[in-house]
């Protein structure tokens, strides 16, 4: 039973702060072989009396007694962070007009997954959730606060001694205890909500270092880097690829890349260190040398820390100083290196920087970012074999972006709207153009003029809305644009995909990837 980490010794609290990549793997999904026959016990997860839990639970055996359930060999789990359905659509027409097709009937890989529902994405406490609630629900089968990570709803937001005893078990604890390779890879930083929910257990997703546990009630709690190091679980993660060095060093360690940045850690702790120092397989590199120099077909245990914070936009990527792997590099090298393990691996895959670009208002990342975690998914696809891989897609939580206006067919997505008739069908009632996709809440609402807000809307006249860097327009002026309530895509495919369907409870995933994997045992049936 896992319980909530705890550190030896008080913290002081203060103000945040030669070998060659792997080759292209054959594709083994052409020739159906038999469903794998899995030895794995099923557990009962530390937080199964927790009525979340139970629901979801039921939700799904009721799935399986009327369809049955496949057994899964390995899961993907992938999370786009805050794609929206709204963003899955104008991702899908930004690709195919990217490539020179019809972008209006192009498909997304993920859409062509044969099975699908919607996915209920509210927290305990909150209608509009964030991405640490949404996580857990995702990796440990319960609905909990927004902004807890790995521990029950009894837990509250920035206070240890109330998660103390409350925390859960993953599906990636429970692989590791199984014997199964895993591994998780993001472009955030690796100690962020959403992969930080595979390991962690603390009140507060905000306490990635020992720098940010201030307050009175951080208490002895650990932070959420060092929970990644001293991860009890098995012999831990496999890979662990992103970004997020600063967490991992010390505030006397200079960043490999970012000259006259340092490390943020308090205690002197230099994690990174730690991390090899645990044996002669453990390795640890910051660049796309380091990445291209690593032996993933080996036995392997590599830290891949390629940014101070989160990784490049897929933008901007080819421009960094020291160079950094695509998340379509990570996940090709995180599937080689799991796959070593002949019984079976559970992977996270994260397109976390949708998010970024969507608190932004930058229409033209977030629906970029799309499209290069849609080709992970197709590399994913095509490295593995339909017949034993259970992989999911889908999103922790919406945003507030639309699609609007009555744009012809083949408008650019990130354009203005142009009907294809007279101008008084391509202007809003102020007389002025306006864009396809815009946002709820944002920064865009109003600007500076001389010192003073102007809250009425830009004439985008002269503007090329289709630029990188432009910022849709936005209703509510925020510094930083919300999330959305409205419920995500799930998409699925491999054995237990047929229990995907309807409209789910966001912690009912975690029980259709532990049934299907034989990681979690079902209910107790009712006595009669």
């Amino acid at each position: 039973m896992r319980r909530i980490a705890l550190s030896l010794v008080s913290l002081t609290a203060l103000t945040v702060a030669g070998c060659v990549a792997p080759a292209e793997t054959v594709s083994v999904t052409e020739t159906p072989q038999p469903a794998p026959t899995l030895h794995r016990t099923g557990a009962t997860p530390v937080q199964a009396e927790d009525a979340y839990f139970q629901s979801a639970a039921a939700a799904v055996q009721n799935r399986i007694a009327t369809r049955g359930v496949k057994p899964a060999k390995n899961v993907i789990l992938f999370v786009g962070d805050g794609m929206s359905i709204p963003t899955i659509t104008a991702a899908r027409i930004y690709a195919g007009q990217k490539r020179g097709l019809d972008g209006e009937s192009y498909s997304l890989t993920m859409e062509t997954l044969p099975y699908m529902a919607l996915s209920k994405t509210y927290s305990n406490d909150y209608q509009v959730a964030d991405s640490a609630s949404t996580a857990t629900a995702m990796t440990s089968g319960v609905k909990v606060n927004s902004g807890t990570l790995g521990v029950l709803k009894e837990a509250t937001r920035s206070n240890c001694a109330s998660s103390i005893g409350n925390g859960t078990d993953s599906i990636f604890d429970l692989a590791e205890r199984e014997g199964l390779a895993t591994g998780i890879v993001s472009t955030a930083r690796i100690t962020h909500a959403t992969p930080g929910a595979t390991y962690s257990e603390t009140p507060n997703r905000d306490w990635e270092s020992d720098a940010d546990l201030r307050g009175g009630d951080a208490g002895d709690c650990k932070d959420i880097a060092r929970q990644l190091i001293e991860w009890p679980e098995g012999d831990g993660f496999e890979v662990a690829m992103g970004g997020g060095r600063s967490a991992f060093l010390t505030e006397a360690e200079a960043d490999p890349e970012n000259e006259g940045k340092m490390g943020s850690r308090k205690d002197g702790r230099d994690l990174t260190a730690e991390w090899v120092a645990k044996g002669p397989d453990h390795v640890y590199i910051t660049d796309e040398a380091g990445f291209a120099a690593t032996d993933f077909t080996s036995d392997v245990k590599v830290l891949g820390l390629f940014e101070r914070s989160h990784m490049q936009f897929e933008m901007d990527r080819a421009k960094d100083t020291a160079g950094e792997p695509s998340l379509v590099d990570l996940t090709k090298a995180a599937i080689t290196r799991l796959s070593q393990n002949p019984d079976g691996f559970v992977l996270l895959v994260e397109g976390g920087r949708i998010d970024h670009a969507h608190h932004g208002v930058n229409a033209a990342r977030a629906l970029d970012e799309t499209d290069e975690f849609d080709q992970a998914i197709k590399t994913a696809m095509d490295m593995t074999n339909n017949d034993d891989t259970l992989i999911i897609v889908t999103a922790d939580h919406s945003h507030t972006m639309t699609i609007s206006g009555y744009p012809q067919r083949g408008n650019p997505i990130l354009g203005k709207v142009n009907t294809g008739l007279d101008d008084d069908h391509m202007m809003a009632q102020d007389g002025k153009p306006y864009t396809t996709l815009s946002y709820a809440s944002g920064m865009t609402a109003c600007r500076m003029v001389e010192g003073e807000p102007d809250c009425t809307r830009e004439d985008l006249t002269d503007v090329d809305t289709t630029a990188p860097n432009f910022q849709q327009p936005s209703l509510v002026f925020m510094g930083s644009e919300t999330h959305g309530g409205d419920d995500v895509a799930i998409f699925a495919t491999g054995p237990g995909s047929e229990l995907v369907s309807g409209v789910m409870e966001q912690n009912e995933i975690f029980h259709v990837m532990g049934r299907a994997s034989g990681l979690v045992a079902g209910p107790e049936p009712e006595a009669e």
